[in-house]
């Protein structure tokens, strides 16, 4: 059997952490690459900068954590199938350890920290939950959170400047990423006519 065989799960079989991961597996072959995460992070509308330094902090960060036992690969690949190895501290704690989406620590994300208005994160409330989240001393995880909330308040608040309750769901589940990568393919579709 072909090792990409041996690799790829079906959408069913995979846990929502996983689902999260998966659209930066641009062959399906059940491992991320760098420059496939470099061409996900272009996809979904960031820039070559912002795209490069993604690629090499997150495959460099999370590559010898999902490859247990592995000799370490220059290519610094992840696999999906162990990307709940990968979890990082100072989290919101909505995936469990199995990589699992725990409904109820996203309801209490919300319930916390969106004073304004149940519906959404302002700025300074998303500021607030990372801070509150912050394990003492994960200096790591304290970069890792801020980096990934605010690329994704960067690239999808609305035009009110907050991120809705059902773009936060979306980003879990991994859901956003496929339809912004539609609406910007769109986008430059139109562009051209």
């Amino acid at each position: 059997m072909a090792s990409s065989q041996v690799n790829r799960m079906s959408m069913e079989d995979q846990n929502i952490l996983q689902k999260h991961v998966a659209f930066f597996d641009q062959n399906n072959d059940g491992i991320v690459y760098p420059w496939e995460t470099f061409k996900g992070f272009r996809e979904i509308g960031c820039g070559v900068l912002l795209s490069s330094v993604a690629a090499v902090f997150i495959n460099t960060g999370l590559s010898g954590k999902t490859r247990p036992g592995r000799c370490p690969s220059l290519l610094f690949p992840i696999e999906i199938k162990n990307i709940q190895k990968a979890k990082h501290g100072s989290d919101t704690g909505v995936y469990d350890s199995n990589g699992r989406f725990i409904a109820s620590r996203f309801e209490e994300l919300f319930r916390k920290h969106a004073r304004t208005n149940p519906a959404y994160l302002t700025s300074d409330e998303l500021m607030g939950m990372l801070k509150e989240n912050r394990d003492p001393k994960d200096y790591v995880g304290w970069v890792a959170s801020y980096s990934e909330w605010k690329i994704l308040y960067m690239l999808c608040k609305d035009n009110n400047g907050v991120l809705t309750k059902d773009t936060v769901r979306a980003v879990y589940d991994g859901s956003l990423f496929e339809q912004m990568a539609k609406d910007k393919a769109a986008a430059s579709s139109r562009k051209r006519t």
